[in-house]
């Protein structure tokens, strides 16, 4: 399966720059992660068996929602699209309950960043594209939002 965009270039349309939703999708299954090394590590540091047995029930029980959270994450980041060709503005997210919009570069009138304190450490935000008889649309946690912004009105 190859990507979205590859599928839809028109004729003389080339890719300009492609960004992805941004990791910090990651971040409840990492502090789950965590959350279950130090359970484990507390199941050691014991010699109550009580306090091991109920260390390690936490912990796979926590372990089992990480690896739901981690696979959740990671098929969100697979399955979401978000390019600038020469001709348009093109977001795709879903598998098989699939959502798409497309702006043509010329019908754009505006186009908004908004990032958290977090969100401009890690380089992360909501992108709102703002269309001439188009309506409004945002992409949401997208990373290097200022680039994929500067895509977009740079021509």
């Amino acid at each position: 399966m190859g990507r979205y965009i590859e599928e839809i270039l028109q004729p003389g349309e080339r890719l300009l720059y492609s960004t992805n939703a941004h990791w910090i999708f990651y971040m409840p299954a990492i502090l789950a992660w965590i959350v279950v090394i130090i359970l484990l590590v507390l199941s050691r540091a014991t010699t109550t068996e009580s306090i091991i047995l109920l260390c390690l029930a936490a912990a796979a029980v926590i372990a089992i929602v990480a690896v739901y959270w981690t696979a959740r994450a990671w098929f969100h980041r697979w399955t979401t699209e978000t390019d600038v060709t020469n001709l348009r503005v093109v977001h795709k997210t879903g598998f098989i309950k699939r959502r798409t919009f497309e702006m043509s570069l010329d019908k754009v009138e505006s186009v908004d960043v908004n990032q958290s304190i977090l969100g401009r450490i890690l380089n992360y935000g909501d992108v709102t594209i703002l269309g001439v008889g188009e309506g409004k649309e945002t992409i949401s946690t997208i990373a290097s939002p200022l680039a994929f912004r500067n895509y977009i009105t740079a021509r």
